[in-house]
C-alpha cells in the first residue's frame, strides 16, 4: 500500500498573512514527484493546543514533514509538542549543544554580547523528542528525524533556504528511502503555454476526453503562462498522449516548453547557442526582468547587465533616447520602448536587448494611456519587434506580466518565430 503523508507548516504569521507560505507547496511537489501525494496540507499557527491537536492527526500517516517553530525563543514549539503527541519525552543532545553552541558563539563575538545570554536558547535548540535524531544545522535550527509507532516525523526550519537545504539531508535517510521505495513514482507529462486563457486549454483538454483511465490532468496560470500538468497512472499513457497531441495541434504557437524550465531559462539557453550578449533597458517593471534572467546560475555568460531608467532624464542621458521622441510620444510608447532598446544594445555593448515602459499604476493613467498600458522592444542582431499590452491587475500584476511578457518576446526572437509575437 502507497504510504500516507501529511504536511505541517507552523507560524501565527502565515495564518494572520503576514507571510507567504513557500514551503507547504515545495514538500508537497517533493513528495509527489516520488509517488507518496500528502493526503493533506495545513498551516497552523503557534497556539499549543492547536499545533498539539495537528500533529496528533498528522501522527496516524506514515510521513510527517512539519516546518517551523525550531527557534531559541517561547513559541518555537514544535519539537516540544511533537514529543507530546508521540508520547515520547525530551532529552538534550550533547553533541548538537555544543554544535549549535559553536556557533552561537561566533553571533555573540559578532554582536559583542554575552554568550550567557544565548546559553538558554542554546540549550532549547539541542532538546530532542526522545529517539529523535539530527539531520544537521540550518543557522542554528537543526532538522531533526524521529520514527515513532508506524509514524516518519521529519521536523524541518521554517526559512525555505533552509528547509529545503535540510529536506536534501533527509533525503538521504534509509527510513526515508523505505517509504519512498513502498511508493509507486508517478509518470508525469508538462505542457506549458504563454498568452492564452485557462477556458482556452481546458476546453481543449475536454473535447479530448479529460480525466479518462484515471488520468488526473491539473491546469494552472500564472502571469499569462498556463501550466497543465498530468499524472499518467499505468494505463493512463494512451489517453495522456490523446491530450497531449490534441493542445499540441490546438496552441502550437503558445506552446513553448515541455518541461519545467523557466522562460528565463530558456531566453539565456537560446541566446548561449548563437554566442549573443544581452541586455535590459526598463522602466515600470523597475528591474524585474534582469531579476530574473540574473536568478538563473551562469548567466553572467550572456547577461551583460540593465538599465533601470525610470525618470525621463534616465532615458534620454544614460540610454539616449531622442528628446524629440519623448516630446512627441511620451515615455510611454512604441517609439520610446524601440530607442530604449536601441540605447541598451548601444551603451551596454550587447547584441540582444529587450526594453519594457508603461503605466503599472495604480495612479498615473490617463484616458489615452490607462493602467496596464505597456510597451515592449525587443532586438537582436537581425530581428527587431514591438509589442502593445493592455495588462489587467493592480501595480504588483501589472508589473510581473510586463516582466514575463519581455522574457517570451525575448524567446519568440531568439528561436527566430517573429510571426509568433505576442
Amino acid at each position: 500500500m502507497t504510504p500516507t503523508a501529511a504536511v505541517l507548516v507552523t507560524g501565527s504569521e502565515l495564518v494572520r498573512g503576514g507571510r507567504v507560505d513557500e514551503n507547504g507547496p515545495f514538500v508537497a511537489r517533493e513528495l509527489s514527484s516520488r509517488g507518496i501525494e500528502p493526503e493533506w496540507v495545513s498551516v497552523i499557527g503557534d497556539r499549543p493546543e492547536q499545533l498539539e491537536a495537528a500533529l496528533r492527526r498528522a501522527l496516524e500517516h506514515d510521513l510527517v514533514i512539519t516546518s517551523g517553530g525550531l527557534g531559541p525563543t517561547h513559541d518555537d514549539r514544535t519539537i516540544e509538542l511533537l514529543a507530546r503527541a508521540a508520547g515520547r519525552g525530551l532529552i538534550v543532545d550533547p553533541e548538537l549543544e555544543q554544535e549549535i553552541g559553536a556557533v552561537v558563539r561566533g553571533l555573540a563575538e559578532r554582536f559583542r554580547r554575552p554568550y550567557s545570554e544565548f546559553e538558554a536558547g542554546v540549550r532549547k535548540q539541542a532538546t530532542l523528542p526522545e529517539g529523535g535524531v539530527s539531520l544537521g544545522l540550518a543557522g542554528t535550527a537543526p532538522g531533526v528525524l524521529l520514527q515513532t509507532g508506524s509514524a516518519l516525523a521529519i521536523v524541518l526550519p521554517g526559512p525555505p533556504g533552509e528547509l529545503q537545504r535540510i529536506w536534501r539531508t533527509a533525503l538521504e535517510r534509509p527510513e526515508l528511502q523505505e517509504l519512498f521505495a513502498r511508493a509507486r513514482s508517478p509518470v508525469f507529462r508538462i505542457l506549458r503555454f504563454f498568452g492564452l486563457p485557462e477556458s482556452a486549454v481546458a476546453g481543449v483538454v475536454e473535447q479530448a476526453g479529460g480525466e479518462a483511465d484515471g488520468l488526473e490532468v491539473t491546469i494552472c496560470a500564472h502571469d499569462l503562462e498556463v501550466e497543465v500538468d498530468l499524472m499518467i497512472p499505468a494505463g493512463a499513457e494512451s489517453q495522456a498522449e490523446r491530450i497531449s497531441a490534441a493542445l499540441r495541434e490546438a496552441h502550437p504557437r503558445a506552446l513553448f516548453a515541455e518541461d519545467e524550465r523557466a522562460v528565463e531559462e530558456i531566453v539565456l539557453e537560446a541566446a548561449r547557442g548563437r554566442g549573443l550578449r544581452m541586455a535590459t533597458a526598463e522602466s515600470c517593471t523597475g528591474g524585474l526582468v534582469s531579476a530574473r534572467l540574473t536568478s538563473v546560475p551562469g548567466s553572467s555568460d550572456v547577461f551583460v547587465g540593465g538599465l533601470v531608467a525610470y525618470d525621463d532624464r534616465i532615458k534620454l542621458d544614460a540610454l539616449g533616447v531622442p528628446e524629440e521622441v519623448l516630446e512627441r510620444h511620451g515615455a510611454v510608447s512604441a517609439e520610446t520602448a524601440a530607442a530604449m532598446a536601441a540605447g541598451a544594445r548601444r551603451v551596454l555593448d550587447a547584441d540582444v536587448a529587450v526594453s519594457v515602459t508603461g503605466v503599472a499604476g495604480p495612479g498615473g493613467g490617463t484616458e489615452a494611456k490607462p493602467v496596464g498600458l505597456v510597451y515592449l522592444h525587443a532586438e537582436t542582431p537581425d530581428a527587431s519587434h514591438g509589442v502593445e499590452l493592455r495588462l489587467p491587475g493592480d501595480r504588483d500584476a501589472v508589473r510581473r506580466r510586463a516582466a514575463a511578457s519581455a522574457l517570451h518576446l525575448l524567446r519568440r526572437l531568439l528561436t527566430q518565430s517573429r510571426h509568433e509575437v505576442v
